[in-house]
């Protein structure tokens, strides 16, 4: 007798109705006495509550608006996840209480304010001058309203145009609103391929904002007030306001979700590695690409990941093994069936690559599955991790071969076609690629190409603003510097090399006219600004450049003080970059702006202190991805040079008791001059050359 299963996962991505809480309240329940019962949903097991046990979300979380989890979540299986969740749940409900008592006092002052307003405006949506107001009314998914309208459920944009002034219709609703990610997977179990037993679950990831554990330190104020699904609005107004918000900036390449229409992406797991993707969907996802998120909320997950999912087989298991790495690392498992996970997975990601490089067809999947392979590596797993992979650069000679046969460096710059749409998978190349050449010291593939951006008078932007935070001018002069050391290395004079220096030094400086010193990025209302944010982000790479490139002049030191200056300076700097471990914390966006200050940065200087910090403050993710390889280099290349520093201190005063013991008539001070300087240039050891001291091999950005 044979046995199969199979198995269909449908992942759903749709802006559900905030009107929804409460419909399905059962009176009879209410009335009748609890029950102590085992079937009830863990959040209230974890809250040691009653569970009404209604479906979908029972009465106590609808209330609360807490996450309802009848499927057993991955937290509850470890005692400190156990911890952090109930933390978690508590800073809700104290929000909660907070939100619903500046609520009741802004309706008061509504009340006694709105006497002479015109009948019918009272539901319309509010204009710029007004905007909080209905949302304060309209939090509770409008349980306790008499209208239909409420902010989680489309509208019709025409509707309510004479009443927005301050907004553009193509942005009000929700085709770019939080939204859910239901996974659904049915198993249907043939027996002589006869269908027996038919089972279904579901499980919601959900990308509303969620609010950051306790003690979280976030660099400035943050908002206590107010809901979260109000705050995810919040800020997308204030985006909107503060600039001209392009949510179409990139050409993902699957096409945008048209309208209201969810994605429906239907994929065939079996039960591990379904598991595997739920881990991938709820705790990886939302960490990818963080600075696009503040930007453009939710347009990575609906309009890059999930279709890539479903149509790309390589790519859907790239994913898989990134997830099976990101949950040993986060739950600390050893064992052999985790690491059988992360290779097969591995193994077929390079397998599919490689089948469809030999057929040559599919450039467009073959560069998603190779782009993901070198860079969701960056966020997962630990610095120490022994399993065999293959290095990113020889991905990246794959990633070279497919830019070039589907032509995107013309596409992008050529002046005679101007891009509605920037190319997202170029973009991606062009962040590996500037930042991985500073990795290897070597010149960036694609080098022209930004050359030619950076002269363009009418196409400027290749969207690395906007996918990772730093100004496109900025990244190019990145990439002009690591092709100056390309040229050092291959052995340019030192008086040219400076005058390079010189040159691009000042071409740096242009970028900085018009900027104001950074401040705090959040507007008014305590929502994050991203256009401040990226400004903020922007300093901070600018200043790591200048690091970068003072380091190319001969006969550099740490200690000297114009570099001492610059690693203060970006101190300063990045402590206006909101910081710890949740979505509004963007440390990890920082990596290679902490590499190259904090290789330089002096036992005495505030940096190290502030590093630490931040490192604390991330709590265990400081120790995955590239901010915990970046970690383990900084500490390593401290610990190798600080002894170094010591000596270079000491051996002036050696040098004179030394020269006082001699007969200093018959001693050169010509002759003995350049010794210091000889010894000062052996005493500095690279961060590269710690690297290939320790056999690492890491892109860390």
């Amino acid at each position: 007798m044979a046995a199969a299963t199979t198995t269909t996962t449908t992942t759903t991505t749709k802006a559900k109705s905030a009107s929804k809480a409460g419909a399905n309240a059962n009176s009879k329940q209410k009335t009748q006495m609890h029950r102590r019962s085992r079937t009830g949903c863990y959040t209230c097991r974890l809250r040691r509550k009653k569970c009404d046990e209604g479906t979908p979300v029972c009465t106590a979380c609808k209330h609360l608006g807490l996450k309802c989890e009848y499927k057993r979540p991955m937290w509850w299986s470890n005692n400190d996840m156990r911890r952090t969740q109930k933390d978690d749940i508590k800073m809700i409900i104290k929000r909660k209480k907070l939100s619903e008592k500046s609520a009741h006092a802004h309706t008061t002052h509504t009340i006694q304010t709105s006497v002479g307003s015109p009948p019918g405006l009272s539901h319309s949506l509010p204009t710029s001058a007004t905007f909080s107001d209905p949302l304060d009314r309209a939090r509770s998914a409008s349980i306790d309203s008499h209208f239909g309208f409420n902010f989680n459920s489309p509208q019709s944009s025409h509707e309510f145009g004479p009443f927005t002034p301050g907004m553009h219709p193509e942005f009000m609703f929700s085709p770019y609103s939080p939204y859910e990610i239901d996974v659904k997977t049915e198993r249907q179990m043939f027996i002589n391929d006869i269908p027996t037993l038919r089972e279904s679950t579901t499980s919601t990831f959900s990308t509303y904002a969620t609010p950051p554990p306790p003690g979280t330190v976030l660099g400035g104020q943050f908002p206590l007030e107010g809901e979260w699904t109000e705050q995810v609005y919040s800020e997308r107004r204030e985006s909107l306001r503060e600039e001209s918000l392009n949510v179409n900036f990139f050409d993902f390449s699957h096409g945008p979700a048209t309208g209201t229409a969810s994605r429906q992406v239907a994929i065939e797991l079996d039960e591990g590695d379904q598991r595997l993707l739920d881990h991938f969907i709820q705790y990886v996802l939302p960490t990818i690409f963080p600075i696009l998120e503040s930007n453009q909320h939710g347009s990575v997950s609906s309009d890059l990941i999930l279709p890539a999912l479903q149509n790309n087989k390589g790519y859907l298991h790239c994913c898989l093994s990134i997830a099976a790495q990101h949950y040993k690392a986060a739950m600390g498992l050893q064992g052999d069936e985790i690491d059988g996970d992360i290779m097969r997975h591995r193994y077929a990601t390079i397998s599919a690559l490689c089948d469809a490089l030999n057929k040559d067809e599919n450039h467009q999947q073959i560069l998603e599955a190779a782009l993901g392979l070198i860079f969701f590596q960056c966020g997962v797993g630990r610095f120490d991790d022994s399993l065999p992979d293959i290095p990113w650069h020889q991905h990246f000679l794959a990633v070279v071969s497919l830019v070039q046969k589907l032509d995107l460096p013309r596409i992008v710059s050529d002046p005679a076609e101007p891009l509605a749409q920037t190319p997202f998978n170029m973009t991606l190349t062009a962040w590996i690629d500037i930042l991985g050449a500073t990795m290897q010291g070597r010149a960036p593939t694609f080098a022209h190409t930004y050359r030619e951006k950076h002269l363009s008078p009418t196409n400027p932007s290749l969207g690395l603003r906007e996918l990772m935070g730093c100004e496109d001018r900025v990244m190019y002069l990145v990439s002009e510097i690591a092709c100056l050391e390309a040229l050092k290395n291959d052995g340019m004079d030192d008086i040219t090399l400076c005058q390079h220096v010189h040159v691009l030094g000042d071409q740096i400086g242009l970028t900085e006219m018009g900027e104001g010193a950074p401040v705090l990025p959040f507007n008014a209302n305590g929502t994050l600004s991203p256009k401040q944010l990226m400004r903020n982000i922007t300093a901070a790479f600018r200043l790591a450049a200048r690091v970068y490139l003072c380091s190319l002049v001969p006969g550099f030191s740490p200690a000297q003080g114009s570099c001492v200056g610059l690693v203060e300076k970006l101190t300063s700097v990045l402590q206006h970059i909101p910081s710890g471990p949740t979505a509004n914390g963007f440390d990890r966006s920082l990596n290679w702006v902490y590499l190259v200050a904090g290789a330089v940065s002096l036992p005495s200087s505030s940096f190290r202190a502030f590093f630490e910090d931040r490192a604390a403050q991330l709590g265990d993710l400081a120790n995955f991805g590239s901010f915990g390889r970046v970690a383990c280099l900084l500490r390593e290349v401290w610990l190798q040079n600080d002894g170094l520093f010591d000596q270079q201190q000491q051996q002036p005063a050696v040098a004179a008791a030394a020269a006082t013991a001699s007969s200093p008539g018959k001693s050169s001070p010509s002759q003995e001059a350049p010794q210091p300087q000889q010894q000062q240039q052996q005493q500095f050891i690279h961060w590269r050359d710690v690297m290939h001291m320790k056999g690492w091999d890491y892109l860390l950005i």
